[in-house]
């Protein structure tokens, strides 16, 4: 017989999709079940489901609010559901949004501290988020991932919710708006236009930018205030649109073994500053993401200069009153360590 999971819609009473109710009433009412509905959503449906089991048995009906559908069908990977599942996973993402949506709403009206917020002063919370997100993937932990996700996504939607206060735009224009550039910008998955790799999938893209603004020239949308690595590396992305890029790593490789004989000449700011443009030309020839390389670099070389200090503490020595020489011996007996 099999599982079948209904979703409901977002969990109002009056949004319930007429195919959801009729599906219901098809249905032999001593095999629903679901996880506890309010009492408005159980009286909308017509029927008092029993609770739901775990395990689910075979044959049983779920019926839940479209997040708790989605929930409950990846965990049943074998269950039919109503809708499709792509199309409950858009119903479940779209009923989460819409109410962090709300949220912020309510925060805009009741905060006294969000209240007199302003896109300017937003802005460098948003900014803030964002390395957050890209400290977290550095780190490989994905509830962290999540949780960071989480704080910079609702920075969008407080942004949107800003600009619908003044009569601009909401945050479904903006999805929407979103959406369409995604799809106008990937031709080799929405239309016919062919793409043999990532690199031209790239290419593609800063393409259709460069025709929907041909009037910004190459370094179209670099903004001045990016970090430095991100900036480099967005300079240099540009720059490949128009095909002025390296062909292959080794060739980017070759151009930093230059730029480092340069250095050793003058290691002044001109030359190192050329290094590290190189080291990013590098970085983007190999597919890595500059800022994230060196984040996580630097996440490393501080496990591992703490690893030595409590290394050295452990043999009774004090680390910073060590000589170079003997740190560096330090730091390289933690690095043996497995």
């Amino acid at each position: 017989m099999g599982i079948r999971v209904i979703g409901l819609g977002p969990g109002a009473p009056d949004a319930v999709p007429a195919t959801a109710l009729a599906a219901i009433h098809e249905s032999n009412p001593a095999a629903i079940v679901a996880p506890p509905l309010s009492p408005d959503l159980t009286q909308a449906i017509g029927v008092h489901p029993g609770p739901l089991p775990d395990p689910v048995p075979d044959g049983a009906v779920v019926v839940a609010p479209d997040p708790q559908a989605h929930a409950i069908a990846q965990r049943l990977p074998a269950a039919a559901t109503l809708p499709a599942r792509d199309r409950l996973r858009a119903r479940a993402i779209g009923a989460r949004v819409a109410e962090l949506a709300v949220v912020a709403s309510r925060l805009r009206a009741e905060c006294p501290w969000d209240r007199v917020q302003t896109a300017e002063t937003i802005v460098p919370h948003t900014v803030e988020e964002a390395f957050e997100v890209a400290e977290a993937v550095a780190e490989g932990d994905p509830a962290h991932q999540a949780d960071e996700i989480g704080d910079l996504l609702f920075q969008s939607v407080f942004l949107a919710a800003l600009l619908e206060e003044d009569g601009h735009a909401d945050l479904a224009t903006v999805a929407r708006g979103q959406a369409d550039k995604l799809i106008s910008r990937h031709p080799h998955v929405y239309g016919d236009q062919a793409a043999a790799d990532a690199g031209a999938v790239v290419d593609i893209w800063e393409q259709r930018k460069r025709a929907e603004r041909p009037d910004q020239g190459i370094f179209h949308e670099l903004p001045p205030g990016l970090p430095a690595l991100a900036y480099a590396a967005k300079a240099q992305k540009r720059a490949a649109s128009a095909g002025f890029a390296f062909p292959h790593v080794e060739a980017a490789l070759d151009k930093l073994d230059e730029e480092v004989g340069e250095v050793r000449a003058d290691p002044g700011q001109h030359e190192v500053g050329d290094v590290i443009f190189a080291a990013v030309a590098v970085a983007r020839a190999a597919g890595v993401d500059p800022e994230i390389a060196v984040r996580a670099a630097a996440a490393r070389f501080r496990e591992r200069v703490e690893g030595a200090a409590a290394l050295a503490a452990e043999a009774g020595e004090d680390f910073e009153a060590l000589d170079p020489r003997a740190q560096l011996e330090w730091y390289a007996r933690f690095r043996a360590r497995p």
